[in-house]
């Protein structure tokens, strides 16, 4: 009877943390067992370079996983190098001894066939889902085979067992389900093979399980199916992007973007980046179609799938995608990053910054290129995802506008189609100070503002406005290769022609204005000619940082403050209405305020605002009529 040892270490609270605190999901315990016996297969590779009556044929090396319901038992069989007594002494009774660094840091590693494990935890996570786990193996070179047996933190034992081939296998006897947790699914086929596909599709061994399903009996004239069960590798081993670029099609690029399920559309673009510097890593990134359906939510989540050595170590990794990159799919494997002991988040280093660093500037410069050489796709995704590229480069205080001005698009009066910054400043005429722009529900409503009109008889492009974020994020960029940004709605555009008869008749006037002032108390800052205006009789101008436009939005929201854009009521001296308003105030004070209100009221209407008191307006009509 074999006698029972104590773990080394603080062994009982040690494993207790192992189980409870360093691992989140219990599915992991696969993981980390996979992983520990393709490191098996990996050291009798490298001992092959060295001993020459060892013959690598790695089509003969395999992982081999086998569930059992009536025992309960999960057993993980792999024809690695094995462990002798002392390994199973060393490397199994401490705890957190790695054999797979120790082997790491006698051996140069080469030929991609890197040593996954470092910590030696990964074995005891087993104990998260097991009560008993077994280990037998036969180490190569030696005759003798040994078993280590544990229930946990008590101890374990170690005797001489018979087995036939080198390896190890290890079986857990899996716990009962309790009322928080369901134990069973680590003996059921599907969970198992979901499990190894999601963590160790890329563990370059095959992993192999006898799966049972059903087929149509032979011979049966009534479909009858009937159950077999046969032996099926699970795992893809060769990851998509460790092959040449040159081997793989576009086909097989979206195929793998299906697979992983990053979307149900079929991605615009794809980048595949292999780096071999200070850092190696190679990257799968996709540039999606279509918007994800919770993408502007609090349950969207942004990041990369993470890999190291092709084993899954983060769905999510947001550190590798700026915020305004948060649609890009895809995946990163690398070597060369610092994991915590549990392989499941990343020391933020240096390794980890120049990867987020690299794949932010390919990125940017496949949309670029995209813009430049496949227009109509990059519309597609603009349309999309637009409305990210323009709140980044408002949000943080305008902190990305550099790395975003180029990306952005607006919808041009004169083009009548999206067009970039770029290409608008190209166009401006000589005598053109300003890029302009207009804001408004739609196109449509922004091409029949009263204030477009003096722009346009220019000549001068107009960009339009249509989302609430635009204005706020011209805002922050404030100027394009030196042309500042003006609203057409601006109480100065800068194109207005010194008109002497205009100051006089304003002058002349005066009266009038203040008085029309009065009556809007509270809601203009002035009233004044206009010199923008051609046809329409009234428009609302601003003056300051907040726009009409502005307001809306501000207001809008949850808890708003009551902000206020500073308006300015211009009329059109040569517009009959112009006429009315002096003779009214001439003759009847009363309709002068009649009049005054119905104009400003119409204004509001014009720019998509709110009227204070509709009955009012609706009964000022009425007086008109009568």
């Amino acid at each position: 009877m074999a006698r029972k040892k104590q773990f080394k270490a603080e062994s009982k609270r040690l494993l207790e943390m192992m189980i409870n605190s360093i691992y989140t999901q219990k599915e992991i315990f696969l993981r980390e067992l996979i992983s520990n016996a393709s490191d098996a297969i990996d050291k009798l590779y490298y001992k092959a370079l060295t001993d020459e009556n060892l013959q690598f044929d790695q089509d003969s090396y395999y992982i081999k996983v086998t569930p059992n319901k009536e025992t309960r038992t999960l057993t993980i069989t792999d024809t690695g190098i094995g462990m002798t007594k002392e390994d199973l002494e060393n490397n199994l009774g401490v705890i957190a001894k790695s054999g797979s660094l120790a082997f790491k840091n006698e051996n140069e590693i080469k030929d991609g066939h890197d040593i996954i494990g470092q910590f030696g935890v990964g074995f005891y996570s087993a104990f998260m889902v097991a009560d008993v786990v077994t280990v037998v193996s036969k180490a190569y070179g030696n005759d003798e085979a040994y078993k280590w047996e544990s229930t946990g933190a008590e101890g374990y034992t170690i005797e001489q067992v018979e087995k036939d081939s080198v390896g190890t296998e290890i079986t857990l006897t899996i716990k009962e389900n309790t009322e928080d947790e369901n134990y069973d699914e680590f003996v059921e086929q599907y969970r198992l093979q979901s499990i190894i596909k999601k963590y160790s599709d890329f563990i370059r061994y095959p992993i192999k399980m006898d799966v049972t399903g059903q087929r149509p009996k032979e011979g049966s004239e009534d479909n009858e199916l009937e159950e077999y069960t046969e032996e099926q590798t699970i795992n893809s081993m060769v990851p998509i992007w460790r092959k040449n670029k040159s081997e793989l099609t576009t086909e097989d690029y979206e195929n793998f973007y299906q697979e992983k399920h990053y979307g149900f559309d079929k991605p615009l673009k794809h980048i595949h980046i292999s780096v071999d510097g200070m850092v190696r890593y190679n990257a799968i990134l996709y540039i999606p179609e279509n918007i994800p359906f919770d993408y502007y939510s609090k349950e969207f989540e942004k990041g990369l799938e993470l890999y190291s050595n092709g084993v899954l170590i983060m769905d999510k990794c947001s550190d590798l995608l700026p915020d305004y990159f948060s649609f890009v799919k895809g995946m990163v494997d690398s070597e060369d990053l610092s994991l915590n002991i549990s392989r499941e988040m990343l020391q933020h280093d240096r390794q980890l910054k120049m990867i987020a660093k690299n794949i932010k500037s390919k990125i940017k410069s496949q949309l670029q290129s995209l813009l430049k050489e496949e227009r109509e796709k990059y519309e597609k995704f603009y349309e999309s995802f637009g409305r990210q590229l323009k709140f980044s480069l408002y949000n943080d205080f305008g902190a990305n506008k550099e790395e975003l001005k180029d990306l952005v698009m607006f919808y041009s009066s004169t083009e009548k189609k999206l067009v970039t910054l770029e290409e608008y400043v190209s166009r401006m005429k000589e005598d053109q100070k300003y890029i302009y722009y207009a804001t408004g529900e739609s196109h449509q409503r922004i091409e029949r503002l009263p204030q477009t009109e003096m722009v346009a008889e220019k000549g001068f492009e107009i960009l339009y406005f249509t989302e609430d974020i635009d204005e706020f994020a011209i805002k922050i960029l404030r100027e394009y290769q030196e042309k500042e940004f003006k609203s057409v709605s601006s109480g100065d555009l800068g194109i207005e022609e010194d008109n002497e008869s205009t100051e006089t008749e304003q002058e002349e006037n005066k009266e009038l204005f203040e008085e029309m002032k009065k009556i809007l108390s509270g809601k203009v800052k002035d009233v004044r000619i206009s010199k923008r205006l051609r046809n329409h009789p009234v428009c609302i101008a601003t003056e300051g940082e907040v726009s009409i436009e502005m307001e809306k939005i501000l207001k809008a929201m949850p808890d708003s403050q009551d902000v206020q854009a500073d308006k300015i009521l211009e009329i059109n001296s040569n517009h009959e209405v112009f006429k009315s308003l002096k003779d009214a105030f001439a003759n009847d004070k009363e309709k002068l305020s009649l009049y005054t209100n119905l104009l400003f009221n119409q204004a509001l209407l014009i720019e998509g605002l709110p009227i204070q008191d509709p009955v009012e307006f609706t009964n000022d009509m009425c007086k008109i009529m009568v």
